[in-house]
């Protein structure tokens, strides 16, 4: 990657990313762009709509990219609220980050979620080539956008790649919609009231990852050998699965005193219970060397310390 333009570019991972990317490939060598304007950039910004596929074209060939991260998405929870603007955003998006990927010869990254996955899918070290029957309009598009870019890349060389992202944990970007998202709230809350309510329901265990071992997957996987890659579509990868139980107990090391209480959403306690417990990684490990540095232990108290807490000083309990 030398030039690269990034969709989505203010959302949870996107707003991350950018920076990152800014750091390691120099600011003006990144390209951030998203539907509504942003002046706090420290670097290139170009309003896009991504189901305007000429714009995208002439956004990405002006500014000589050789690489798109195409993060323009409509995440789990609000995907099932709006079925049909999520298919439109999430298949029109990426069909025309294809199109103009093919076009101009860039790389392309598309994230996948263990939202492709689904109740018919092995629970417990859900593999890489596995039944995938998902019972969300978000898994269905996932899904769909897998197949898609296998299809690019069989059909047009396209050199696409992508990861099956678990529930992604930050301190610094607000949650966006998804099924996950109680594991960024409950910090938070920790921090600030001392306690919190959870949606989702004690026992139930899904996939996570930290947002610096997500991002630095990003950019490995995408600075791999094209010719070790086995996979095209996206590789499985977490570093971490708890329930809310778990989570609360590692906080209560830290903030005593913290509660933690249950009222259960239908639709987002439907879709965790349609996702794996956990998944397994391992061909991501042996392809690229896929390698996540943070635990739950170690992203506590690094999302404690972040959003407020200071309790890198105490002696956790």
């Amino acid at each position: 990657m030398k030039r690269i333009i990034v969709t989505g570019a203010l959302g949870q991972i996107g707003s991350e990313l950018v920076r990152k990317l800014r750091i390691e490939y120099g600011k003006d060598n990144v390209l951030a762009t998203d539907i509504r304007e942003d002046k706090n950039h420290d670097g290139p910004f170009e309003v896009l709509d991504v189901l305007d596929a000429l714009k995208m074209y002439e956004v990405a060939k002006k500014f000589k990219a050789d690489t798109m991260i195409h993060l323009a998405a409509l995440l789990s929870a609000t995907a099932e609220i709006k079925p049909i603007l999520a298919w439109e955003l999430n298949m029109g998006g990426l069909l025309n980050a294809l199109e103009v990927s093919k076009e101009l010869n860039m790389q392309l990254f598309n994230p996948s979620s263990i939202a492709v996955f689904g109740p018919s899918t092995p629970k417990n070290d859900t593999p890489q080539e596995t039944l995938q029957r998902p019972t969300t309009m978000y898994g269905v598009n996932k899904v769909a956008g897998e197949l898609l870019c296998d299809y690019y890349h069989l059909r047009y060389g396209v050199d696409v790649r992508g990861l099956r992202f678990p529930g992604l944990i930050s301190p610094g970007t607000p949650p966006g919609g998804g099924t996950t998202d109680y594991a960024v709230e409950i910090y938070h809350k920790a921090v600030n009231e001392g306690s919190y309510t959870s949606y989702i329901a004690e026992g139930t265990y899904m996939d996570m990852m930290y947002m610096p071992d997500a991002l630095n997957a990003i950019v490995e996987l995408m600075e791999a050998d094209p010719a070790k890659l086995t996979v095209r579509n996206a590789y499985n990868v977490s570093a971490m699965s708890f329930d809310p139980s778990e989570i609360a107990a590692e906080i209560k090391k830290h903030i005593p005193h913290f509660e933690i209480k249950y009222d259960v959403d239908p639709v987002r306690q439907s879709i965790a219970e349609s996702w794996p417990n956990n998944i397994d990684s391992s061909r991501a490990v042996a392809d690229w060397g896929f390698n996540p540095k943070y635990d739950l232990k170690a992203m506590t108290i690094d999302m404690l310390d972040k959003i407020g807490g200071g309790i890198k000083s105490r002696t956790p309990l």
